[in-house]
């Protein structure tokens, strides 16, 4: 995993550039004022995980078939924080902190806010905000997304990005407003719910856990509180709901219980290793147990142990992509990156669509400097860039690749794609031209070129 900081103003007009103008979001509390004496600015870090995304989305994806929405229109953020919070942005992006899907016990818990975020998305309540509101946070929320299209993807498994956000907004007027959308959100959430012949009974014990902070002091609240008020009303609602419903009674699917306990010993062994080898102690041999002891030992170095623990789990679940995936990271963050192509060929293997996971093995034939291995790394960003052509990463290790290869057209190209991403937009243009320079006449290369071009400038002077 690796973290690079993003400069705001860059990043702001990166994602402008992108399309992402006019994005607000139903969540304010990623901004809210810093304690006093606390630094001005606060540091919003986005985490790629393929596994953890893999998992929301295959307890998102029924909910969002029942609301009438196509999955693969819905971007899944995660945001590196400790604290609980979910929100929606327009474009249809929903983003879950970390600190979220650590704290929810079970699979239904975490679906329950999902169906009341796909509440907010269905409703179309972030189109009826007062246009003053939207204005004045669009460029807050732009600046967030921008962050997350250009998180960095790098080593593997997971990456991080991170974005400096000094604005501070009024929280209060919003939250009188967000009140109706809150209850509409929960109507609609539990809709959801029964067409897909799903328990509301974990959407119920996540708000009871919630409602126990309403009494705490602000500072000491989870953003999710103090942007999704938690009424009286709304929980009398969601508990008769629960009565009445004819699949309150429904289980929980097995499998999405122990890929539940897989992702929160996973998040919870990379961010807090501390804490992992507390709670997941040695005398436990439980899958999520090991899986949590290999992580935290990754993150402190320990890689005497992270490495045999992860082997286990690999003798254990031959065909598990995720434990080959975890394999190759230790592997090439070790410095042995030709060690680590079989686990990310074996990861790819069965998760073939996966962009994250053709990234990493793509960054580990690269790092050998074998240039035998150039034209498969080639293939497997191109795969990539076509599932997510706005991950910056693919399109820097693209440059890398085609360079290497004497391709230097398309090098140059790769290169201006993610310049443009990264805001940088005189970067950006002198790559362009430079593709235009190299590049076969009238090929759709040099039309992409041309694009780029005029999405940093679409009136530039006339010579």
């Amino acid at each position: 995993m690796r973290l690079k900081l993003l400069d705001f103003a860059k990043v702001l007009r990166a994602a402008g550039k992108a399309g992402l103008a006019g994005v607000i979001a139903l969540s304010v509390a990623l901004w809210q004022p810093p304690p006093a004496g606390a630094q001005a600015q606060q540091r919003i870090q986005f985490i790629r995980d393929a596994e953890t995304e893999t998992i929301i989305r295959a307890y998102a994806t029924p909910i969002f078939r029942v609301a009438g929405l196509n999955p693969d229109d819905i971007n899944v953020h995660l945001i590196n924080d400790r604290t609980l919070n979910a929100f929606v942005a327009i474009g249809q992006n929903m983003f879950f902190h970390t600190g979220l899907l650590m704290r929810t016990e079970n699979p239904g818990q975490l679906i329950g806010v999902i169906a009341h975020e796909t509440g907010h998305i269905a409703g179309g309540h972030l189109a009826r905000l007062p246009e003053a509101m939207r204005d004045a946070w669009t460029a807050t929320v732009v600046s967030l997304l921008g962050a997350a299209a250009a998180a960095v993807a790098g080593r593997g498994d997971a990456a991080v990005a991170s974005v400096l956000a000094g604005q501070q907004i009024a929280e209060r007027s919003f939250l009188r407003y967000s009140r109706a959308l809150e209850s509409s959100a929960d109507q609609a959430g539990t809709t959801f719910l029964d067409r897909s012949q799903q328990s509301a009974k974990g959407f119920l014990e996540f708000m009871q856990i919630l409602q126990d902070q309403e009494f705490a002091m602000v500072e000491r609240q989870d953003p999710y509180v103090r942007t999704h008020p938690v009424t009286r009303e709304r929980i009398d609602f969601i508990q008769n709901f629960v009565a009445n419903s004819r699949f309150t009674n429904a289980p929980l699917r097995p499998e999405f219980v122990e890929m539940h306990k897989r992702m929160r010993a996973k998040l919870i062994g990379y961010i807090e290793p501390a804490r992992a080898l507390t709670q997941y102690r040695e005398s436990d041999t439980s899958l999520e147990a090991r899986y949590a002891r290999s992580w935290a030992y990754y993150r402190r170095g320990d890689m005497m142990r992270a490495i045999p623990l992860m082997d286990a789990l690999l003798k254990d679940h031959p065909d598990d992509p995720w434990f080959a995936e975890s394999r190759g990271q230790f592997t090439y963050e070790n410095g042995r990156p030709r060690d680590a192509i079989p686990f990310y060929e074996k990861a790819v293997a069965k998760v073939p669509a996966n962009a994250l996971l053709r990234l990493g093995l793509a960054s580990a034939q690269i790092a050998t400097e074998d240039t035998v291995l150039l034209k498969a790394a080639i293939d497997n960003l191109i795969q990539a860039q076509a599932r997510e052509p706005e991950t910056a990463e693919i399109h820097r290790q693209l440059a890398v690749a085609y360079g290497r290869d004497g391709q230097m057209g398309m090098a140059a190209l790769s290169q201006a794609e993610y310049a443009l991403l990264m805001g940088q937009r005189v970067a950006a243009r002198g790559f362009a031209e430079r593709a235009e320079r190299l590049l076969p006449a009238g090929s759709t290369y040099i039309l992409r070129a041309q694009d780029i071009k005029n999405a940093i400038d679409p009136n530039p002077p006339r010579p």
